[in-house]
């Protein structure tokens, strides 16, 4: 059965459609009017082996904190559909992930319950164009839609865009552990039997 989710949102900032194929890996197709953002998800996509299609219009005349957060909204409601009752997978990953000078590790849970920490301080405001503390608010809005624990942990780094980069790499690689199906159960991986 094809885990697939499409997510549509419009407001008065923003305008988006997301697709998200957790087992299709395939290119990235991705135009949400940020740049760095693009470059980040397209990052996420192929390091979680996922297929993504995101396709935004947001009020960038404004600033770009609205297309980021709304993005991050909607992959997490993407990710929250496509796992259904998530019977079967193992619900928990982690990952290390060295970037040249930067250490990150990201862990996370899948357990029904939203819950950030982001113990990573990047040190510059911008990188690029981009505004430096909108990578925290968008892990924050996936993490509250996608109803999970996700953790993120800095251990060192210099240069903001490569902590960016680990950040949204190690994400990925924890999602897709967390995602992946466990071929010695069928049930869904909680006392509770709910997630």
């Amino acid at each position: 059965m094809a885990r697939t989710a499409q997510i549509e949102r419009q407001t008065a900032e923003t305008r988006i459609c997301l697709q998200l194929q957790l087992d299709t890996p395939q290119p990235a197709v991705l135009q949400t009017g940020v740049g760095f953002l693009d470059h980040m998800l397209e990052l996420w996509a192929r390091h979680g082996s996922f297929g993504l299609q995101v396709q935004a219009a947001g009020d960038l005349h404004v600033d770009q904190h609205h297309t980021v957060e709304d993005v991050g909204i909607c992959l997490g409601q993407a990710l929250r559909a496509a796992l259904g009752d998530k019977r079967g997978i193992h619900r928990y990953g982690h990952f290390t992930i060295p970037m040249e000078e930067t250490l990150v590790t990201v862990a996370v849970d899948l357990s029904g319950r939203a819950f950030l920490v982001f113990d990573a301080s990047l040190p510059t405001e911008k990188i690029g164009d981009f505004d430096s503390q909108l990578v925290e608010d968008f892990w924050h809005a996936v993490a509250a839609h996608a109803l999970c624990n996700l953790h993120v942990v800095l251990h060192h780094g210099r240069n903001s865009h490569h902590i960016a980069e680990a950040i949204f790499k190690g994400a990925a690689r924890a999602l897709r552990m967390a995602v992946d199906l466990d071929p010695r159960t069928t049930d869904v991986p909680s006392t509770k039997g709910v997630l």
